[in-house]
């Protein structure tokens, strides 16, 4: 059979891949994933400001009945909308006896402590302080200050972003043993893409990636994403790190083109065994051109548990990754 011909590539958004190259002959791009590059892209990230803002989770999983707890770097963090509908947030721990305030319920707005009734409508009280909460309509973000240790800011820098009522958005969430930098190193290395998952991507090459000195620090990749059998749906993605805990992949040309998706890494704190924890929370903003996408978003509570799927497959692969570059940093014989 024939590629999809140039006409119909306007309307059919998959091509035919002309002559498939088993995994084991598909170029070695080791030399390509140098160490010292991906370890001089992270500490360029590393050294971008936050604003003390860290990810906490997807704004669609904060119910209006109950709060959301979420550990944050060591610090135990509960988030609700108060009678207005604002987002609240503040320490996780009861300031009377230490009830976890994750476990209580939200009535009109208030959260009502499960051991003794305190109430807390968002203000301070009783001890109790809020902290800084930003809702972005896709994630929701709290400030912490005392962790941070940077000058603060109003809000978080939110990646630039389709609008997100005309997009189609679904936020996955995975924990893993490493720390935020792990998780970003493997963003930065977009070459082991068709190495490591084969299942999704395909005839990917990096056609650009930053050098030290340069204004733009970005990667450009031109990849296949699979679909079945020799379908595919080749794009142009460009990954960039807007800070120590972020990247950005965009695609710029293709189907989807001015889409995103951002991988936020979160540290969570210590297990039990003293290993660190972090959160990949990874946000899809998905958008097109074409006329059936309304549709699409129309299927979105259908289409939602899909995305999170194909992302879910990947993260198990790269949490793989960071964990074992965790493993290795922290015995000191990572190579990098």
């Amino acid at each position: 059979m024939s590629p999809v011909p140039p006409s119909r590539r306007r309307r059919v958004p998959v091509s035919l891949r002309r002559a498939p190259v088993a995994w084991e002959r598909q170029r070695p791009t080791w030399r390509e994933a140098s160490p010292a590059l991906i370890a001089d892209a992270l500490a360029r990230a590393q050294a971008r400001p936050t604003g003390n803002w860290y990810v906490v989770g997807a704004s669609r999983a904060l119910r209006p009945d109950r709060p959301m707890a979420r550990s944050v770097a060591g610090r135990e963090v509960v988030l609700w909308r108060n009678g207005e509908g604002r987002l609240v947030a503040g320490p996780g721990s009861c300031p009377h006896l230490g009830a976890p305030l994750g476990d209580s319920p939200v009535r009109c707005g208030t959260l009502v402590c499960r051991w003794h009734g305190l109430a807390l409508d968002g203000g301070p009280f009783a001890g109790w302080e809020p902290w800084p909460a930003h809702d972005d309509g896709v994630l929701v973000w709290v400030r912490l200050d005392e962790v941070g240790g940077e000058q603060p800011v109003d809000r978080p820098a939110v990646p630039e972003r389709p609008m997100v009522a005309a997009a189609l958005t679904a936020v996955y969430t995975r924990v893993g043993a490493c720390e935020p930098e792990d998780v970003v190193a493997n963003r930065l290395d977009p070459w082991h893409g068709a190495w490591f998952h084969p299942y999704s991507f395909v005839d990917l090459a990096v056609v650009r990636a930053p050098t030290r000195g340069e204004e733009d620090d970005s990667f450009t990749v031109d990849v296949s994403f699979k679909v079945a059998g020799r379908l595919v749906v080749p794009v142009r993605a460009v990954f960039t790190a807007p800070g120590p805990r972020t990247v950005v992949m965009r695609i710029t040309a293709g189907e989807g083109e001015g889409s995103v998706v951002e991988t936020h890494a979160t540290p969570l704190g210590p297990d039990a065994g003293g290993q660190p924890r972090t959160a990949v929370v990874e946000a899809v903003i998905a958008t097109s051109g074409r006329t059936g996408f309304a549709v699409a978003r129309r299927a979105a509570p259908v289409l939602r548990p899909v995305v999170r799927a194909v992302a879910g497959r990947l993260w198990r692969d790269d949490l793989a990754y960071a964990e074992r570059r965790w493993a290795l940093r922290s015995a000191g014989r990572f190579p990098g």
